[in-house]
Order: C-alpha cells, then structure tokens, then sequence
C-alpha cells in the first residue's frame, strides 16, 4: 500500500486552529494519511508560535510543525524551541548559535526516515542567508540518512520558489512553497521526481485578506498608515496537498491539493 504524507497550508489564528482540529481527523482517515507536516508560522494570533498553541495542534494530530518569517515574533518561543523538536525554522537564519533546529528527521508509524526542512525566501522578504546553499548544507550533513526529503520554501516570490524546486529536482523529494496564502493550482512531479507546488494555501477565515480581516487591509491600502491586523472571522478553509508514495523505495507518485470548508 503507498504512503501518504499530508503537508497543510498556513494555519492562520484561533480560526485556522479550530478547523484542523475539526477536519484533520476525517482527512486523515479519508486520505490514509500516516504522516502530517503543517506550516504554522502564523498560528497564533496570525503572527508566530507560542508554546501553547505548538502544543494544542501537535495535539491535534501534526506530527510536524515549518516556521517562517514570523517564527520570532512571540518572545516566548525562545523558551522552548531548543527542546521541541517537532518544530522547525527556516535553515537559513544566520549564525551557529540561532535558536531551534533548521531541519529534523522523524521516523514515521511505517518505519520511513522522513527528513523536513524549512527555508525563508529572500525576494521581498527579510534578508536572511541564501536559501539555495542553506537546503545544500542540510542534505550534505543529513540527506543520506532520509528515505524521504520534505523542503518547505517559506517565501513571498514565486520566482524564488520555482528556481527552488528546479534547484533541487532529483536529489529531494518534494519541496512546497508556503507564505502567500493562495493556494496554486501548479503541482506537479518535475523530470527528476520532485513533487512541487507554488503554494499549498491557507488554512484560516475564507472571507479575509489572507486571513486578516478584509476591512482593515482595505484602510491600509487606501490611506497608506499604520493599521492593527487582526485575524478574520467566520467560515474557514483548509488548503492541503496529499503526497503519495511508493512503500518499496520511496518515489513520489502524486501530489494532490485538498481543500475543505468549515461552515460556522
């Protein structure tokens, strides 16, 4: 039986923490999904991680959780980020001594060493260290010990994503872009097997700006001033892409985009 991996999009605040809560059990069961990686970089409160809420959503059922820009948004991840090893920020924040873990290695319930990553785009972004040559340190020091590599590319360009998954085709096996919010409807397996898509989506309030709500974008738009964003209420989705594997060696053999709605 083939393999499958679940990679979410963005949880994006109380809201996109209640619908995984509420949908991931029926996804996994619906998908045969044995193992689930999700991007929560803007899960609290739409900007970064606090320890309470990494907990609730490993709690939840996600056996892994990729950072991104805003991973140090809430100090308290200071307190814990060295000894929670389900959690995972961007490679290539610079300096041997950063906080947290730029990539880990996780056995699944089958026995598959599946390795994920995490990287900050730089293209109208922070300017962080090169994400090419950070996701090539990784696999020098780690990517032999994996049977299956998971690159999540946290970045705004989809320039940048898409010579990412270039760079890497045949020597990982999927890399997925996250941070815009929108799902892409651009998955495909490139010619030296590498599952890619632009961007998994959101998970959070449908009726927003990227989850923010609408009207307070709108005012920033218009009057070009500072405005407090606050994360939108009212229905939610859960933007997902299924990775299908091969039991014997690993190869991909699909990526599909999953999305549900929540009603509230």
């Amino acid at each position: 039986m083939e393999m499958n991996i679940l990679f979410i999009g963005d949880i994006v605040g109380r809201p996109g923490r209640r619908t995984v809560r509420n949908l991931l059990p029926r996804i996994v069961k619906e998908h045969n999904i044995e193992f689930v990686i999700a991007n929560g970089e803007n899960a609290a409160g739409g900007r970064g991680i606090t320890r309470a809420v990494c907990d609730e959503l490993l709690g939840a059922g996600i056996d892994v959780l990729t950072m991104g820009n805003h991973v140090w948004d809430n100090k308290g991840v200071f307190e814990f980020i060295d000894d929670q090893p389900r959690l995972v920020r961007p490679a290539n924040y610079p300096g041997d001594e950063c906080p947290g873990q730029g990539y880990h290695i996780y056995t699944s319930g089958s026995g598959a060493r599946i390795l994920v990553t995490n990287v900050s785009g730089r293209v109208f972004m922070p300017a962080l260290d090169c994400p090419f040559r950070a996701i090539d340190e990784v696999l020098e020091v780690a990517g032999n010990e994996a049977d299956i590599v998971i690159v999540d590319v946290h970045a705004e360009a989809t320039s940048e994503k898409q010579a990412l998954g270039w760079y890497l085709d045949g020597r990982v096996s999927v890399v997925v872009g996250t941070h815009t919010h929108v799902q892409t409807a651009d998955e495909r397996i490139l010619p030296g097997g590498c599952g890619y898509i632009t961007d998994v989506g959101m998970t959070g309030p449908m009726d927003s700006v990227l989850g923010v709500v609408r009207e307070e974008v709108i005012t920033r738009f218009l009057t070009q001033r500072p405005v407090r964003f606050n994360v939108a209420k009212g229905n939610t989705q859960l933007n997902a892409v299924v990775l299908q594997f091969k039991p014997d060696n690993y190869s991909l053999l699909s990526i599909r985009r999953l999305k549900y709605i929540l009603e509230i």
